[in-house]
């Protein structure tokens, strides 16, 4: 079985467990995530399985989307709820406060990585030595925000929600943590909901008992999306029945004796002879040739 299914992930499970979780469930061992969530935030998870676990790291599309609980006033090692409270305010914002430093937390800007996050530095994760009470010295990291908006904010409590469309490698605690250091009290993250990523939406998604259902009815086939799903932006390539025979052999293929080639276009989906996904190619214009990138079958 290969392809790609889509876990509302629970609270309280980290994505190893979800990935383990699933081997029980559907007696298969080849599998991986598409995108790390902490353990209290539930949401889209993307699972590969089977030959579909190539397209783990090479996934196009790594925008992703949250809804995001906070509280301002309160500061926690963690940058959330379930961190130990290391300060507190009681310093009163106001919505328009609130929405006037938005602007800072959007585009490119850099961040530095929290100390409870599964970063790595000189091959230790942070949270291994953070759970060790150490901290070390980290480097800030670009990373780009597309949109912040305030979903709702009650000013007498100080809490409220936002809604973030984000690049990879974000870490919504930690903006949530630097707004309130901007605003002068502090803030941790309530609650964490990824309403997409790369693509998948909550809709695409079930939960571990849906899973379960549709194993034991025979129908797990029924909840997996094709791998080729994560590819729809790239132009698709239609091989013959030679050049299908070519390109599954790692043969280079002569640019001017494909159809659909497009001029400058530098990746394509390929499609075999009998109309199956067969991975991604490159094409090289400098020497006319379009090589395998990536194969799945």
């Amino acid at each position: 079985m290969n392809g790609i299914i889509c876990v509302n992930k629970p609270a309280d499970f980290t994505s190893f467990d979800v990935v383990a979780k699933l081997r029980g469930i559907m007696g298969i061992r080849r599998l991986g995530h598409g995108g790390t969530l902490d353990p209290m935030a539930t949401g889209v998870l993307p699972v590969f399985v089977g030959t579909a676990t190539k397209a783990c790291d090479i996934m196009p599309d790594n925008t992703k989307s949250y809804r995001a609980g906070f509280q301002l006033g309160t500061v926690t090692d963690t940058q959330d709820i379930t961190g130990k409270i290391t300060a507190s305010s009681d310093k009163a914002v106001i919505r328009e406060e609130l929405a006037g430093v938005i602007p800072e937390f959007t585009g490119k800007i850099m961040q530095l990585p929290p100390m409870y996050s599964a970063v790595q530095i000189n091959g230790k994760r942070l949270y291994d030595l953070a759970r060790k009470g150490m901290e070390v010295e980290r480097t800030p990291r670009e990373i780009e925000v597309f949109s912040l908006n305030i979903i709702n904010y009650d000013e007498k409590k100080r809490c409220g929600e936002i809604e973030i469309n984000c690049g990879k490698g974000t870490y919504i605690r930690t903006i949530i943590n630097d707004i309130g250091e901007k605003l002068g009290c502090g803030g941790i993250m309530t609650s964490l909901v990824r309403t997409s990523s790369g693509g998948f939406k909550l809709d695409d998604c079930h939960t571990f008992d849906e899973i379960q259902q549709a194993r034991d009815e025979g129908r797990l086939h029924e909840l997996m999306l094709p791998i080729d799903r994560i590819f729809s932006a790239f132009p698709k390539l239609r091989l013959n029945e030679v050049q299908t025979r070519m390109y599954k052999n790692g043969v280079k293929l002569d640019l001017n004796r494909l159809r659909g080639i497009r001029s400058g276009q530098v990746r394509y989906s390929v499609y075999g002879s009998d109309g199956i996904f067969a991975g991604i190619a490159e094409a090289d214009w400098e020497n006319q040739l379009l090589r395998v990138w990536k194969n799945f079958f």
